[in-house]
């Protein structure tokens, strides 16, 4: 598997994050985590979505902490400080389920609220319903879990079209539309809204393959792999 890293120079002086990363190794690939808060308090785990990553949550961590919790916010593979699989086949809805896992397990959390919007809701659903004895409260935020047997609605329809014929998928566009004021000066730079490449957003776009490959429909209309765990159907010879 051909792996590609955000230089870490990309990351420095973005407005509002400067939290220590924090870093998991999970099946060969390198998670990154924002882990802010006292290590003994109730962890609150903030998933983010599609084409996001952790710094999403920059402005909840403060105030979550400051409650007493233990703020963390990983980074999905494929998006922000994490690794990043070359390949759009590389990435599956299922892999997202288990290197979230692998960083669950690797950090032992218990007593989990979490805070999961749009994709990271669809992914650490699973994760809740599969282990429930890590899982104290659940937060879900424009986010739903495909079982394959009822239809995830219109707009998530509409989207995955689009993310998987879309010619050029334009990160930045699409998380600047999702604002309802204008991006603070220097938010709206490369890395945070995904050209973190410095020979430009072509070379970045495998990055951002989870946005698309795990769109791909039989994942959610009950063909894929990970669709089967939850409509009876038995299982496949290979996952992910």
């Amino acid at each position: 598997m051909e792996i590609l890293r955000t230089p870490e120079e990309r990351f420095s002086d973005l407005p509002g994050y400067s939290f220590e990363p924090h870093y998991v190794e999970v099946e060969g690939l390198r998670i990154h985590y924002v882990d802010e808060g006292p290590r003994d308090a109730e962890p609150v785990l903030m998933m983010h979505g599609e084409p996001s990553w952790s710094y999403l949550y920059r402005k909840m961590i403060p105030v979550i902490t400051a409650a007493g919790y233990r703020a963390l916010a990983p980074d999905l593979v494929g998006f922000g400080r994490s690794d990043k699989p070359a390949r759009r086949e590389d990435y599956t809805y299922q892999r997202h389920v288990d290197w979230m896992r692998g960083l669950l397990e690797a950090l032992d959390l218990k007593g989990i609220t979490l805070v999961g919007q749009d994709w990271g809701g669809l992914i650490g659903l699973r994760l809740a319903t599969e282990h429930e004895e890590r899982f104290a409260r659940i937060v879900a935020a424009n986010t739903g879990l495909p079982t394959g047997d009822i239809t995830m609605g219109e707009a998530f329809l509409r989207w995955q079209r689009y993310s998987q014929s879309v010619p050029v998928f334009h990160a930045g566009g699409i998380v600047k539309g999702g604002c309802v004021s204008e991006l603070s000066q220097g938010v709206g730079g490369p890395v945070t809204l995904g050209e973190a490449f410095p020979d430009g957003v072509q070379r970045f776009r495998p990055g951002y393959a989870g946005s698309r490959s795990s769109l791909q429909a039989g994942d959610t209309r009950g063909e894929g792999p990970a669709a089967y765990d939850y409509c009876g159907r038995g299982s496949l010879p290979a996952r992910g």
